[in-house]
């Protein structure tokens, strides 16, 4: 992969990494560094034009947005909750899949006629999708163990993440509404898209190809 300008791809650890990591390899795009063991924040590649900055997931979009990174890998959740206003959005790579879910006891249906308080990380997507309904909810923001909420009386329902359902299922609780399904995209800085579009569209050739033959 031949590329005319220095680029920049923000990643975080996870999930999201070690499956992004075989597609960027595909793309000559492989880390100097064990990123299990590394404490750095700034790896350099086997390409020569290219670097990696490991960043919270969360922080994906912004670092991405206001040109820290010029490219970026984070799941579609992310992008819902941020809002993705100074990115573009160009490749699905079809890994982390998963289901934004809103989750509760299986009786919380019950719960429909007044107004539910609904714990989640994501308050902006929980927000969009109540009101989309004409449903009134209290949104309250966690930052983890969402599954306790509901039983322990913090609230009634949660919106989050869900792959196995396994989690949901050891605390009593069951999926009862899809909000959307979820895979992780490749973003892109609109400046960069701009400035460097020779080098981004390279890469954006290159992973699309490592893509293909998994779609």
């Amino acid at each position: 992969m031949r590329l005319q300008t220095p680029l920049t791809l923000a990643l975080s650890k996870g999930r999201i990494l070690d499956q992004a990591l075989p597609l960027l390899a595909q793309a000559g795009i492989a880390p100097l560094e064990d990123l299990a063991t590394s404490r750095k924040l700034i790896i350099e590649t086997a390409h020569p034009l290219v670097r990696l900055v490991i960043i919270r997931a969360a922080d994906v979009p912004t670092y991405v947005e206001y040109g820290a990174a010029d490219l970026g890998v984070t799941g579609k959740d992310i992008l819902m909750e941020h809002g993705g206003s100074g990115l573009y959005e160009p490749l699905d790579l079809g890994i982390a899949r998963c289901r934004l879910m809103v989750a509760g006891r299986p009786d919380s249906h019950l719960a429909g006629h007044r107004r539910p308080r609904v714990a989640t990380k994501y308050v902006h997507t929980a927000e969009r999708h109540f009101a989309a309904k004409g449903q009134q909810a209290e949104v309250i923001k966690l930052y983890g163990s969402m599954e306790l909420a509901p039983l322990v009386g913090l609230a009634d329902l949660i919106v989050d993440l869900v792959e196995s359902g396994n989690t949901l299922k050891a605390n009593g609780l069951v999926p009862l509404e899809l909000i959307a399904e979820i895979s992780s995209r490749l973003i892109v800085n609109k400046a960069a898209w701009k400035m460097k579009h020779e080098s981004v569209m390279t890469l954006l050739a290159a992973l699309r190809a490592a893509v293909a033959p998994g779609q």
